[in-house]
């Protein structure tokens, strides 16, 4: 035996006769039954701290000492046990803590024992999700959470595939749009295509300007629609740009609406959009990657209406569902649509004949696909409806006493109405100080010291501090905490700036 609990390295091969290596010991045995043992209790230990706050929401290095202190280099021996724990430790303790309750850096947050142990799961079964075959239990899982999410939304008889996040869905739907409108495009190229417009707002994700590119459209066929003073489209400026698109010659074939914004957490008036959308034959996509999660619940999924108007509406539950990433699902109003994008997959290698049940492989662009509707399957199984719903009105009422913070106090601005779940402001300094170099100076020291962590982004060339409210652990306490340490840090800062 080495130092560590498993064996040297040179005792895990041996060589035959020929020369030719072998493993000496198996797959697993007893001396790695030990090895996962101590990383689950690594595992618990993190998961203890992060829930009870006794650890910073960041150790902040450099990525000169981080490197040092992970010891990235690879060696041709390997480790032992006691040191591959030790690699464990240091990576968990560098790393930044997304479950902690302020963070409130990105548009995810927070700890779900069971998604996590679905994570588990599946990667203990490592399997992929392009046939019935070979992924029997998660075909029938990923169908059943298609279905419920498809009723949520307001698509009886929908359809739709998990996929690698909010973008992906994105792009996928304005593939499954391009190839209604010009479908000889499948096989004959874009050339063949009419002159193709797609339209989004201002405030739109960048992956809508991705998606034009990549299918051959052209970003600058992209037309961002302005948005009002809060971030929504506008539905007469879009009207009035694919009427304009319509006088030269083009067409109008995909409108991009939002459900929650990246920064002001804008919900776009989907029904109004929805009208316009139909009346020049475009298709409609709604990107929840962010706010679709409203639609769970019962006290505020108005704000999400006309959602079922759409063709396509895509849903990130690895946001204010808490599952791990990735967690994503495109979901379409019309079954067969998804099949339709592809080429006729002339693959017997792959997809066989007999099976009764579908080969979700035959309506996804990705071919080896990871099994992510188990995890959400599992939390939704353990929590049940009634949680979920619960747990999103909780989420918008907090973001709503988060809001009421700033605008309770003189030192804090609000740049923008809440919305959703994001609150934008930012900090008043006295003295003359410039504020936008202000507030990007009291977050980046709120982030260095680990005190928490939220981001930042621009509203009409003013610097705007962005909470994000994903975590359900949190309390109004939380919240309390978060704009102590806010306001602390600011006066610190100004007193040095003095």
């Amino acid at each position: 035996m080495a130092n560590g609990f498993l064996p040297d390295q040179e005792d895990r091969f041996t060589t035959d006769g020929n020369g030719r290596l072998h493993f000496a010991e198996p797959c697993f045995d007893a001396e790695q039954g030990v090895l996962l043992k101590r990383v689950f209790e690594e595992v618990d230990s993190y998961i203890r701290q992060t829930g009870n706050g006794s650890e910073p929401v960041l150790n902040y290095q450099t990525a000169e000492a981080l490197a040092g202190i992970l010891d990235l280099e690879v060696s041709d021996q390997g480790i032992t046990g006691t040191e591959f724990i030790e690699l464990v430790q240091r990576y968990l303790k560098q790393s930044v803590r997304t479950g902690h309750k302020l963070f409130n850096n990105q548009l995810f947050s927070g700890f779900n024992a069971p998604a996590f142990l679905g994570d588990v799961i599946t990667s203990l079964t490592n399997t992929s999700m392009y046939t019935f075959e070979v992924a029997p239990t998660a075909t029938l899982i990923e169908q059943e959470m298609i279905k419920l999410m498809c009723r949520y939304v307001g698509f009886p008889l929908g359809d739709g595939i998990f996929l690698s996040g909010g973008s992906n869905a994105n792009l996928v739907a304005m593939f499954t749009a391009r190839n209604q409108q010009a479908p000889n495009v499948k096989s004959k190229g874009i050339n063949v295509a009419p002159p193709l417009k797609a339209f989004v707002s201002e405030t739109a994700h960048y992956s809508f300007d991705t998606a034009a590119n990549l299918l051959g459209i052209g970003s600058d066929n992209l037309v961002r629609v302005p948005s009002d003073a809060c971030g929504r489209m506008i539905p007469g400026e879009l009207d009035r740009a694919m009427k304009q698109a319509l006088a030269v010659g083009e067409r109008p074939f995909f409108v991009g609406a939002t459900c929650g914004t990246t920064l002001h957490g804008a919900i776009d008036p989907i029904d109004e959009l929805a009208g316009i959308a139909q009346r020049y034959g475009a298709w409609l996509h709604v990107d929840g990657s962010f706010g679709g999660s409203l639609v769970l619940s019962r006290n505020y999924r108005h704000i999400a209406q006309g959602s079922h108007r759409a063709d396509s509406f895509g849903w990130t539950p690895h946001k204010l569902m808490n599952i791990p990433l990735i967690c994503s699902a495109l979901l379409v109003k019309n079954r067969g649509v998804l099949q339709r994008n592809l080429t006729d997959l002339d693959t017997d290698y792959l997809f066989h004949q007999g099976e009764q049940a579908e080969d979700l492989g035959k309506k996804s662009i990705q071919c080896g696909r990871h099994v992510d509707a188990v995890k959400l399957w599992f939390a939704w199984k353990y929590y049940g409806l009634n949680a979920y719903s619960l747990r999103i009105d909780h989420l918008l009422e907090l973001a709503e006493y988060a809001a009421s913070q700033v605008t309770g106090n003189p030192r804090l601005e609000s740049l923008v109405p809440r919305q959703s779940f994001t609150v934008c402001f930012r900090y008043l300094p006295g003295g003359g100080v410039d504020v936008n170099s202000f507030n990007l100076q009291l977050r980046d020291q709120l982030r260095k010291s680990g005190a928490l962590m939220l981001n930042y982004g621009y509203i009409n060339d003013q610097l705007s501090l962005r909470i994000a409210i994903t975590n359900a652990e949190m309390t109004h306490q939380d919240v309390d905490t978060l704009f102590h340490r806010l306001l602390s840090a600011a006066s610190e800062l100004e007193d040095r700036m003095v």
